[in-house]
């Protein structure tokens, strides 16, 4: 077997630069997808630390091919490369260990720790390198303290790392990735805690007693074969459990999904409530004027039937009497009439469709401010314009809405309404300085208020526009509606 390895030494640095090389293009790969995943956002050093590893596995191959074929030995400035590759690999595995047992959130924190490793592996050569005799020795010298500085804590922290994050899965239920991590785990360990352990012989405690030529007498077969199956082995492991990011992928579409359908029930039901809700305030609004015409409008009419009959019979033997009940009749059919222009005014405003939409605002504000004290402002064009129908009752509604909201709920003392008409657009804007309310606590309830806010949407709605509602509890309420417009 020994000879074996020796002989096929080029084979194993390619396996081994394979191997490493694959694992991050794969996880270089797999983190550019979005993902809740801690250990997604980790990986970022460890993609660079396989392509920077398994690149310097195949420089350091290459180097012996070249030797073997040309029988001569590359400039110095070339292993000097080489070291700074193995520096940069090794540095990012100590940052992806390091980030892992840390977490998410202390960026400083890891920064400041690898340049406290690079600090020292820079003072470690510093008082190493001016003990060695040859150039050779030098550069044996560096790369062994290189191993030992940073590829032993880097295995290391990343082992402890994957360890954490096995436990992490295993709560997420994704037991199954925890084993694949795990098993990672134990491959960098490994690789670290023995595959860097035995170095090349050098004046550096302690590879002068564990080193390459004292592991192949051991195990007969020299370590860069073990560093090979480690780093097959955790490569293998590790891209085995980035599938935790399909299956976490497939879980958030599935929580949208029910999400979704659990939205779209409660705006169902939500609709059929409001449905219900308007055909009962119909019929109420019907039996309120069935009373009111009954009780107002047809008592007069009765009373006014009574006195003509009366005033019939005595206009000729009592003028007198008979002109004081023909005054007495008039004011009464007076306030009949008066009563029953109230009665139309509250269903349908004649404002709205003889003056307008600005004067409609004006005259219900005044109506407001007479009855409730509720001071109301609108502000709007000085010249009024005319605008459809559906657009001219949407827009009052809404504001109807919004102010008697602002009355009922709100305990606000001053409203605000304000209507800009442009080429492309209309813009209303409602807002007290009432109490206000979480907004999406009352969308989600199944209160008259909340019905009453899903109206002002669904009617905004109907005619293409938008209606948005803003606020903040003690902070008042406002509402936005912007309907796209196109003048004729």
């Amino acid at each position: 077997m020994e000879h074996f390895f020796s002989d096929n030494l080029i084979g194993v640095f390619f396996f081994y630069g394979l191997a490493f090389f694959s694992m991050g293009l794969a996880v270089l790969l797999e983190v550019s997808h979005s993902s809740e995943l801690d250990f997604a956002r980790a990986l970022k050093p460890l993609a660079g630390f396989g392509l920077l590893h398994g690149s310097h596995e195949w420089f350091e191959m290459g180097l012996i091919i070249h030797a073997s074929l040309t029988g001569r030995v590359e400039a110095l400035w070339v292993y000097y490369l080489r070291l700074l590759l193995l520096c940069a690999s090794f540095l990012l595995l100590l940052a992806f260990g390091f980030r892992l047992i840390i977490g998410p959130g202390k960026p400083r924190l890891m920064l400041t720790a690898l340049l406290a490793a690079v600090c020292l592996w820079g003072l470690g050569l510093a008082f190493i390198l001016p003990g060695a005799q040859t150039d050779r020795s030098h550069l044996i010298a560096a790369d062994v303290y290189t191993r030992y500085a940073l590829a032993i804590p880097g295995a290391t922290l990343t082992a402890w790392g994957l360890v954490l994050q096995c436990r992490a899965f295993r709560k997420a239920g994704m037991a199954c990735y925890g084993r694949d991590v795990f098993i990672a785990a134990i491959a960098f360990a490994l690789y670290g805690g023995i595959g860097q352990l035995f170095t090349s012989p050098s004046t550096i405690f302690p590879s002068s007693y564990l080193n390459a030529p004292v592991f192949l007498s051991w195990f007969g077969f020299p370590i860069q074969g073990f560093r090979a199956l480690m780093a097959i082995i955790a490569a293998v492991f590790i891209i085995r459990s980035l599938r935790a990011f399909d299956m976490e992928s497939r879980r958030r579409i599935q929580a949208l999904r029910e999400a979704h359908i659990a939205e779209q029930e409660r705006l169902m039901a939500l609709r059929a409530e409001l449905l219900h809700r308007t055909v009962q305030a119909q019929e109420q609004e019907r039996q309120r004027i069935a009373r009111e015409l009954h009780d107002e409008t047809g008592q007069t009419l009765t009373a006014l039937g009574l006195g003509l009959r009366s005033l019939a019979q005595i206009i000729a033997i009592e003028p007198t009497r008979a002109i004081q009940q023909a005054q007495q009749l008039q004011k009464l059919a007076s306030n009949g009439i008066a009563n029953l222009q109230r009665m139309v005014s509250g269903l349908h405003p004649p404002q709205l469709d003889e003056l307008g939409l600005m004067a409609a605002l004006r005259w219900y504000a005044q109506q407001v401010q007479e009855h409730y004290g509720l001071q109301v402002n609108v502000i709007g064009p000085a010249e009024p314009q005319p605008l459809p129908d559906e657009y001219r009752l949407v827009l009052f509604r809404i504001a109807q809405e919004a102010i008697t909201n602002a009355v009922r709920h709100a305990g606000a003392s001053q409203v605000q309404v304000e209507l800009e008409i442009s080429p492309s657009q209309i813009y209303l804007r409602i807002a007290d300085d009432g109490g206000g309310f979480d907004v999406d606590t009352v969308l989600t309830g199944k209160d008259s208020k909340c019905l009453g806010l899903l109206g002002m949407i669904e009617r905004a709605a109907l005619i293409g526009g938008e209606c948005k509602i803003s606020s903040t509890p003690d902070a008042g309420t406002t509402v936005e509606v912007g309907i796209p417009y196109a003048k004729e």
